[in-house]
């Protein structure tokens, strides 16, 4: 058993959250939030500030830590239990882009409904609820009606 560790990215921007499209040889991957692997000696803040900039080109700033997944998967012979820590964050402008490398074709800020129903995994669909929630908290609580993004 393998175990591993990513870190990510609730993206927002202008109340709509980030999601990537990932489309590898003509398959079908399905939509997800920009997350990854941490780097030797880096921080899970830096990672998931890193992996949101190389997947999408989006320079954020993250607001608080809002959780971790976890699951399990096989490759080969192996099981890896991956755990992903999660951080809501806020983009600093609407323009993005995928990164072909990993197979990126799409890059896009979806209202909340949009990519409650476009994100492939249950579990990136509960935290995107959470952050939707905590998002919109603090936004009321610190800025009334006020854009978000203007502070």
């Amino acid at each position: 058993m393998i175990e591993a560790v990513s870190c990510g990215g609730v993206v927002f921007y202008k109340g709509k959250v980030l999601l990537l499209y990932k489309n590898q040889n003509g398959k079908y991957m399905g939509w997800v939030m920009p997350k990854g692997t941490v780097e030797k000696g880096e921080t899970y803040q830096k990672t998931a500030l890193r992996e949101v900039k190389e997947e999408t080109n989006v320079s954020a700033e993250i607001i608080k830590y809002i959780g971790k997944t976890q699951y399990s998967f096989r490759v080969n012979n192996d099981i890896i239990n991956k755990t992903v820590h999660w951080y809501l964050m806020n983009a600093k402008s609407f323009n993005c882009r995928p990164q072909a490398e990993e197979y990126f074709v799409d890059v896009g800020f979806y209202k909340q409904h949009e990519a409650y129903y476009l994100l492939k995994f249950h579990d990136e669909r509960q935290i995107m609820r959470k952050a939707f929630i905590e998002y919109n908290t603090i936004k009321k609580k610190y800025y009334g009606e006020v854009d978000f993004k203007k502070y």
